[in-house]
Parts: C-alpha cells; structure tokens; sequence
C-alpha cells in the first residue's frame, strides 16, 4: 500500500517503483521506525488525537512488531513495500485495522525518516566505538608485550632513529582514541530530534517538541522544521569519522605489509588472516591488511557521495536524500568490518626481534646521536650536523657503521672526538636519551603503556 496514492490517476510505471522504492535498503531502519512511531504516538495522546485506550492498542501492536522485525530483520527487505514507513504503518493495520491509520497525524515521513537516520546512527555509535576500544586494547597488550623490541623507525621510508615496537603500537592507539572522540562528538552534534517538523512546517498540534525528544533518548528538539527535515549533516559526520578512521587503519595496514615483505622480514602473520595463491606454492599474501588498505577508498567514496548529493540542494526535503543511506550502511559496515579484523591480525603476530634490531643498526641511525655528541663538546648543531654528514660519507665509503670507525678516523672532522663517543653511539643511549614525554626511552614507553591500560580499562 502506498502513503500518497489519492492524488494519482494511474499506477506507478513497474520500472518507476523499482526505481524508487527503497526498502531493499532502507528495512534496517526498522527498529528505529517503530521506536519512533511509537514515541509519535505518545506525542498525538498527550494532546488529545488518540485516547489512551487507543494509545495502549498503538504501542502493544507496535512492540509486537518490534520483536518480529528482531527475530528476522532481513525478510522485510523483499516484502514488497515502497519503504520501510510503508512497510511499518501496512503491519500496523494489519495488527489494529483503521486505528493504525491514525498514528500518521501530524507526521510526514520527511521528519520521520530524519529521524529514522538519526536513531539509527546514534545506536551504530556504542557499536563502532566498542570496536574502536577493542583494537586499542590489542595494540596496547602488544606494546607491552613488545616494548623492548628494537626497530628502526622512519622517515621517507628510509631508516631514520631506532624506536620500538612497542613505541609503534602506542602511534596506533593514539590515532584510535581521536578516532573515538571525534565519534563520541558525532554522536552529540546529531542528538537532536526533528520529529514533530512534519513535511517542512511544522506539525499543526500543539505536541511537546522537546518531551518527544526526550522520549526518544534526545537532548532536545531540533530548532527549525525546515533545517530539520533537510538536514544530513550527522551522516557527513559520522562519514567523516569513519573516513579519518579509515585512513588510520590504511596506514596501520600499510605499515604491517612492508614489515611483513620479504625485504623486511620484522613479523610474521597468522595463517589465520593470510592467504595462498593459486599459482605459487611458497606464497603467503598479507591480503586481511590489504583488504583493509584497499577498503578506505570505499568509505572515502561514500563520504564524497554525500557531500556531492547534499551541495546544491535547494530547501527543504528533496528526494535526493534518499541517497543518503546505501553509502552509510556500507561504510559503517566497512569500517566496522575492518576495525575488528585489524583486531585480529594482532591476535597472533610474531615480531622477529632479531631482524628488527639488525634493520635499526643498518641505515646509520645514530648519525643524530653523533651530532648531539659534538654538541655537547660545544660544536653548534648545525656545524655538528654538517661533520657528521661528512663522516656518514667517508663510513659509506669505507663500508663501516660509524660506531666501528676509530677515533682517528672520527677526528678527520673534529678533534673534540674521544673514545668517550662509543657508548653514546649504542642504540641502548639512542633510546635512553628520548626522555621526554612522548618519547621513546624505555620508562617513557612503560609509562605510556600503563597510562593507556588505565584509560582502557585493561
């Protein structure tokens, strides 16, 4: 049964209704429509449309639907229905006859699927955030469990300073917990309730906007009938949050591939999230952190495609914003997809601390430790830093790290050079001296780790 059928002369063309029907998509919506109809309906009582009995028959049947809808969400999606309104309000009559058909007064499906979305959303929030916490949780017990594994770390991909994996894990979860706020601030910025705006000004009785909300676990109700029905600005948000997460676990994912190569050799992944190929016997593909990396662009589209969808739309609602939802659903199923299965990959990862420590010795690492040395004998840094350079050229040639040059090979720059420069050459000092917070000396990575397990509840 259509909502709109009394002003038209003819059917709708078949290939117009499947053009146009959105409950294919929009049927995970329907928890929160009912939810809503039934806050609705409480709204209409409170001012005399339905009597209480008829609010009792409303709210019994629409709970009854509830549970059915729970038991097997996706049946709804090829009942046959233009949307999943349609669908609700069909059930409902089916359940309380003509009295179902006056839950509608005073409602459009403009506020009610604004609504819809929002509620919608603001249950994905606890979900995603959950997932979020999870990971953090996995790389923080790897930073422990790798804190004093030695890695070089780097810059344009070449050998910088020594860190450790520990170090590298705690990056991770510091990009996570913004990931976490910025979706705690979505959920804020959207916990306003626009039903009760109608089509687009307002509803013609007299309901208590704000008890509505209330009703409904929002702060308030939305302050405007026509910004109320046209806004997606909390889909952009929650979009935007799920891109910037997105591109975190890219990097995380890019990160894990190059340690993983055969050229780096620093860890090994579980048989669990790898696979073969059909071709090559010896393969052993990291396709899990692939999958992850290449599923960014995915959600990168659907936060595009909203913004592009929503630039030029004129007020209030528009059928355009029907567009608004199959590119959420995916990317927020993508993004959850993706946090729990880089969970996993950590799960049983091996660091090879013997490559590892190798790689941090390769590269002159402690070229800048030779610098800071120079410095502390007086020389300016940047006379120091040009001297090293000097002398990582001439190692270069002599085929040597700079620890294993003599002292007369070291004064060819400087005479303030003294045997006293070996011990601050070690990685052991490299690390020992980055004590500042944030840095990567061994009680500032402990601290850190134990900081974390407190924020996480570990």
């Amino acid at each position: 049964m259509a909502l709109w059928g009394g002003r038209f002369t003819q059917e709708a063309d078949a290939r117009f209704k499947d053009f146009n029907d959105s409950l294919r998509f929009d049927y995970r919506m329907a928890e929160q429509d009912i939810e809503g109809s039934i806050g609705w309906a409480k709204a209409i009582a409170s001012v005399g449309i339905i009597t209480p009995q008829e609010l009792a028959s409303l709210t019994s049947a629409l709970n009854e639907l509830l549970e059915e809808v729970r038991q097997n969400p996706h049946s709804i999606a090829g009942a046959g229905f233009e949307d999943i309104h349609s669908y609700v309000e069909s059930r409902l009559i089916d359940k309380v006859g003509d009295l179902g058909k006056k839950l509608h007064t005073g409602r459009s499906r403009n506020d009610q699927v604004a609504t819809d979305i929002k509620l919608w959303c603001r249950a994905q929030i606890s979900v995603l955030a959950g997932s979020i916490r999870n990971l953090q949780k996995k790389l923080t017990l790897a930073a422990e469990a790798y804190k004093d594994v030695v890695m070089p770390g780097y810059t344009h991909l070449q050998r910088a300073q020594p860190v450790v994996f520990g170090h590298w894990a705690l990056a991770y979860v510091e990009m996570l917990d913004r990931d976490f706020i910025r979706l705690e601030n979505a959920g804020r910025l959207m916990n306003r309730c626009p039903l009760g705006s109608a089509a687009l000004a307002g509803t013609a009785y007299p309901v208590d906007r704000d008890a509505l909300a209330k009703d409904l676990g929002f702060d308030e109700a939305t302050g405007n009938s026509l910004d109320s029905v046209s806004d997606r600005d909390h889909i952009a948000e929650i979009l935007g949050c799920a891109a910037i997460s997105m591109m975190h676990l890219s990097r995380f994912a890019e990160d894990l591939i190059i340690y993983n190569s055969g050229e780096s050799a620093f860890l090994d992944l579980s048989d669990r999230v790898t696979s073969g190929s059909s071709l090559m016997p010896q393969k052993k593909n990291p396709d899990a952190l692939e999958l992850i990396r290449g599923k960014t662009g995915r959600v990168y589209g659907a936060l595009m495609g909203i913004l592009t969808t929503l630039k030029a739309l004129p007020l209030a609602y528009d059928k355009d914003m029907q567009e608004d939802k199959e590119g959420l659903f995916d990317a927020l199923d993508t993004w959850h997809d993706c946090l729990d299965m880089a969970a996993l990959v950590l799960e049983d990862i091996r660091i090879r601390a013997d490559r590892t420590l190798e790689a941090a010795k390769g590269g002159y690492s402690n070229a800048t430790e030779l610098a800071d040395y120079l410095v502390s004998k007086g020389v300016p840094f940047r006379e120091a830093h040009h001297m090293v350079g000097e002398l990582v050229v001439y190692a270069i040639g002599a085929g040597k790290p700079l620890e294993d040059l003599t002292v007369d090979e070291f004064r060819k720059v400087s005479d303030r050079i003294g045997d006293d420069v070996y011990p601050c050459l070690e990685i052991s000092s490299a690390l020992a001296k980055r004590c500042a917070k944030g840095g990567v000396a061994p009680e500032q990575v402990a601290a850190a780790i134990q900081r974390m397990k407190r924020h996480l509840g570990i």
